[in-house]
């Protein structure tokens, strides 16, 4: 079921996504050569700490770590070791905060230095793409008109979209209904509407849209070892534009 947020919940998500986006700001700053995934991980666990809040992904499932740090052709759910990046790695964060019972979810892509332009373009294409796709994240159109402005904006560039996972709601439970899928024909699923809070979260491939999940049930890596980048915000729908619940401003 798909639960819409009164205002109280919606005040209450701001600040946990405004926490959320704040450890991810830092955990994009800390990208550099040197510095291994294990280090970022704990900086991000305790700045949520910090903050009075709880991070999200920590024993979800049974994920071991606070942020899921993915690393080339790593798409999603990297858990963090004492591997120390590399110039020219590019690197995923994906973070959630719990505050009060409520989460904030979103994740970008960093260059660890100095990275190929092929590899900038991957980037940049993918952050766009959320963006092109949450024109659609208003009231009256249907969920499926999101991810089909994602994969049309992606495959316009060259690049393939994940199949395999998906957008989602967020709220009182990190994923909640409904799927919002990063792909698809328009005008198909739910109705948006106003108070709905999803997270919409392009990844995207350099090369096939397949993944393959390892032996540790979580690090999912793209099936050619082609390189993968992830963007994604917390987003509220209201009366008119769409508002993104996962900025700093505010902290």
């Amino acid at each position: 079921m798909i639960t819409i947020k009164d205002e109280r919940e919606i005040e209450i998500m701001r600040k946990a996504c405004k926490i959320t986006a704040a450890a991810r700001a830092l955990a994009g700053e800390m990208v550099r050569p040197g510095v291994s995934t294990l280090e970022i991980d704990k900086a991000v666990h305790d700045f949520i700490i910090k903050h009075g809040a709880k991070p999200s992904f920590l024993g979800y499932g049974g994920f071991p770590a606070s942020a899921c740090i993915s690393v080339n052709d790593v798409v999603i759910h990297g858990i963090p070791d004492h591997r120390k990046l590399k110039e020219g790695d590019i690197v995923s964060v994906d973070v959630g905060a719990n505050w009060k019972g409520f989460h904030g979810d979103c994740a970008a892509t960093f260059a660890c230095g100095e990275i190929t332009p092929f590899a900038q373009k991957l980037i940049d294409v993918t952050r766009q793409s959320f963006y092109e796709g949450i024109k659609f994240a208003r009231q009256g159109y249907r969920i499926s008109d999101i991810g089909h402005a994602v994969q049309t904006y992606v495959e316009s560039n060259g690049f393939s979209v994940v199949r395999s996972f998906v957008g989602h709601g967020v709220g009182a439970n990190l994923h909640e209904e409904p799927e919002v899928p990063n792909y698809g024909s328009p005008g198909r699923g739910p109705r948006i509407l106003r108070g709905m809070t999803i997270a919409v979260e392009p990844m995207v491939t350099a090369g096939t849209y397949e993944v393959n999940v390892l032996r540790d049930k979580w690090t999912t890596v793209t099936a050619d070892g082609s390189l993968a980048a992830h963007y994604e915000n917390t987003v509220l729908i209201t009366d008119g534009e769409p508002e993104i619940l996962t900025v700093t401003e505010g902290m």
